[in-house]
């Protein structure tokens, strides 16, 4: 039922993209460590590309613009490195031009089928990749469209519908949702997670459980699997083949896909040699499209420089708080209580961890099972947790806080997040549950 609503957008605590002089990386060394983030590659970017291979993607960059928060950092751009922390959008849309049949499906228009936020601390010791679940209802506020077009607010819509106005209404709804300020936005098509994933030779990903997924068609024995292509993409967007069949579920199976990618990417190398490295960036750019202060490449060297040291430990995974919504069982809405703490950590830039057991409902920790023992994956700092696939938003909304994990604690002072709200760091190697 449509409603109008005032847009509610909050610059937050933490500074965004101010700039000092540090040695530049190369601009699409950050090209491919966005896709990178948005695929689960990873954020260590060292290495160079030739300069005429980079003139050749720097041609192919498309790019859009998202609005006032964007324009601020437009005006504002210079070579250095960033300094503060950032917020980045990436949206996997499920758009149908250019999709083969399969890819598509059978839906029409366009869709955020993935959303997730990237906020980049302040001091860049930590990176949070948080994910919006694509059925829950939320408030849209008005927004300008992609083509200039306005339109108006909006309530009790479903998130994923958002991307259908433009990839600025999907950064007004989460900077509604989350009070930040989002300068940056990033959206893939399914191509450019089928390009990724065979750039990479395909990502190792253990499965706890048997995954069998009529719809698609994707079937996976308990076991470790090498995922690439089309595979991949099935891996990434199958509900009905693991946990309980939620878009809850999907978004826990694809963290462990997200993950396993990271390790690959970080114990390969692939980021430090140049001849992979122009195979990522060359999948990202030509599908890709990017805010336009995204595409401008001193932006990037900012970016690239701020990120790519990281540790994979102190890359979080997190799904957004949700509890069920009340007017339609097979819908979510914010979980109130811990979306606010969540929010206030992220504006505040406050350090945060993961309780113990915060895996979702479709992953568990590899050392749960058999089955995963041979991923061949390696990780920075992994977790020792068992992980009990703790139901993700389960409509708690109490504050209680849980024991951190303490292979995965980015710094002594963070603060815990509610045992509700669950997720991975990127260190730790975990499994799919399937359905079988």
């Amino acid at each position: 039922m449509p409603g109008e609503r005032t847009s509610r957008r909050h610059t937050g605590a933490n500074p965004i993209a101010r700039h000092g002089q540090l040695r530049r990386p190369h601009p699409f060394r950050f090209t491919a460590m966005l896709l990178a983030v948005a695929l689960g590659v990873g954020v260590m970017s060292v290495g160079s590309v030739a300069a005429i291979a980079a003139f050749n993607l720097k041609s192919q960059i498309k790019s859009v613009s998202i609005g006032a928060a964007e324009d601020k950092i437009a005006e504002n751009t210079s070579i250095g490195a960033i300094e503060g922390g950032a917020n980045i959008l990436l949206v996997g849309s499920d758009t149908r031009v250019g999709q083969t049949e399969v890819q598509a499906g059978v839906a029409d228009g366009s869709r955020n089928d993935v959303t997730i936020l990237i906020h980049l601390s302040a001091d860049h010791k930590q990176m949070t990749a948080i994910s919006f679940p694509r059925d829950l209802m939320v408030d849209l506020p008005a927004c300008t469209g992609t083509g200039g077009a306005t339109f108006p607010a909006l309530s009790y819509q479903q998130f994923n519908t958002s991307l259908g106005q433009g990839l600025g209404c999907t950064v007004a709804t989460v900077e509604s949702l989350t009070g930040l300020s989002i300068p940056y936005a990033a959206e893939i098509t399914f191509d450019g997670v089928i390009s990724m994933s065979n750039a990479v030779g395909g990502v190792d990903v253990c499965v706890a459980q048997a995954i069998s997924d009529t719809d698609s068609g994707l079937q996976l024995s308990a076991g470790t699997h090498t995922l690439k292509g089309l595979q991949a993409l099935e891996f990434l967007r199958t509900r009905h083949g693991v946990g309980d069949g939620s878009d809850l579920a999907r978004i826990s199976s694809q963290q462990v896909f997200l993950s396993a990618m990271m390790r690959k990417i970080a114990s390969a190398g692939t980021l430090s040699n140049p001849v992979k490295l122009y195979g990522l960036a060359s999948a990202a750019v030509k599908n890709m499209t990017l805010s336009r202060s995204l595409s401008n490449t001193d932006t990037m060297i900012e970016l690239g420089t701020a990120l790519k040291d990281i540790d994979l430990s102190s890359v979080l995974f997190v799904q957004y708080p949700t509890a069920e919504d009340p007017q339609n069982s097979n819908r979510v809405v914010p979980a109130a209580a811990d979306a606010a703490i969540l929010n206030a950590d992220l504006q505040s830039d406050t350090k945060f961890t993961l309780g113990d057991d915060s895996t979702g409902r479709a992953s568990q920790a590899e050392s749960s099972t058999g089955s995963g023992g041979s991923s061949g994956s390696s990780s920075s700092g992994s977790s020792s947790s068992t992980g009990g696939g703790t139901a993700a938003g389960s409509g708690s909304s109490s504050g209680t806080t849980a024991t951190p994990k303490s292979s995965a604690t980015p710094s002594s002072t963070a603060t815990a997040l509610p045992s509700t709200i669950t997720g991975q760091a990127a260190s730790e190697k975990t499994c799919s549950v399937g359905n079988g």
